[in-house]
């Protein structure tokens, strides 16, 4: 039996590496009002901003549900896989906790979900590496914990242009998205176990938010695991080619990924969000 590998749109990976590995993707939903559009589907990041500017509706963003899940499953298993899904962390959403029940709603199917702890890139990367031990012929088992070895090591960081989606979000309160703006002020964010976290707030430009982003990687380049280096943007192309260009130039890994963050990512953090993803050598 082949291995398949199974992630959710939050994963954030292109259509090409998509393709390339065989992997399949499950979709969150954006929710403008009534409207229920699904992540990556029928919602590209483009349209999404654009419905942001003309909706009368702030985005809210849901889980994908055990009966997608369940749907998924059985097509795969039907075509004669096994299934490893990894999803964004299971504090940040309950995608997890549905694939989860899908597969215990097909006990003894060869179905093994890991939690990634993590968002955008920080998942797609743990994918990526799924399937390339795949293709070399580990055991579903093998991926897996593999896998789970790996997720305390990957790291995650970005910045937002501005504090508006967050504070729209729930994340942050109208005074302090206010000040922030005024102040300009650009949290950097870290995703650390699962959780999102500001372990520092820049004052001052984007350009110097964006400096040190890269000095946040730089710091810790001796510890850089030379597979996956990833670059993550929403709306911000001119940013994110920008910083790929200089890690380019620095030669951290072998394989580095700029891509696009989708709808549900981006109703969270808004345009002109940037972050940078890479994977510590083990100790």
């Amino acid at each position: 039996m082949s291995i398949k590998i199974v992630t959710d749109s939050t994963a954030d990976l292109s259509p090409e590496l998509k393709s390339r590995y065989g992997i399949e993707v499950v979709p969150l939903t954006v929710h403008f009002g009534e409207e229920v559009y699904y992540d990556g589907v029928n919602l590209t990041q483009d349209e999404f901003l654009e419905k942001v500017n003309t909706s009368p509706h702030f985005p809210k963003t849901g889980q994908a549900t055990p009966a997608t899940f369940l749907e998924l499953f059985r097509r795969l298993l039907a075509e004669g896989h096994e299934i490893l899904f990894v999803g964004i962390s299971a504090d940040l959403s309950g995608t997890y906790a549905s694939a989860c029940l899908a597969a215990q709603e097909l006990a003894g199917a060869p179905i093994v979900a890991v939690d990634s702890r993590n968002l955008s890139l920080g998942i797609g990367v743990l994918a990526l590496q799924a399937a390339e031990m795949a293709e070399q012929g580990a055991s579903l088992q093998t991926i897996a914990d593999h896998l789970r070895a790996m997720t305390p090591r990957i790291r995650t960081s970005f910045i937002v242009e501005s504090l508006d989606f967050l504070y729209k979000g729930g994340r942050l309160t109208r005074t302090q998205a206010l000040i922030g703006n005024v102040l300009q002020i650009h949290p950097r964010i870290e995703v650390v176990d699962g959780k999102m976290i500001v372990p520092e707030k820049i004052r001052g430009s984007k350009s110097k938010a964006k400096a040190r982003l890269l000095e946040w990687i730089t710091a810790n380049k001796e510890r850089v695991d030379n597979n996956w280096v990833g670059v993550a943007h929403c709306r911000d192309e001119e940013a994110a080619n920008e910083l790929a260009a200089q890690l380019r130039e620095m030669k951290l890994a072998r394989n580095l990924i700029v891509t696009k963050a989708g709808a549900v990512i981006s109703t969270h953090c808004g345009p002109g969000t940037v972050g940078i993803i890479y994977v510590e050598k083990e100790a």
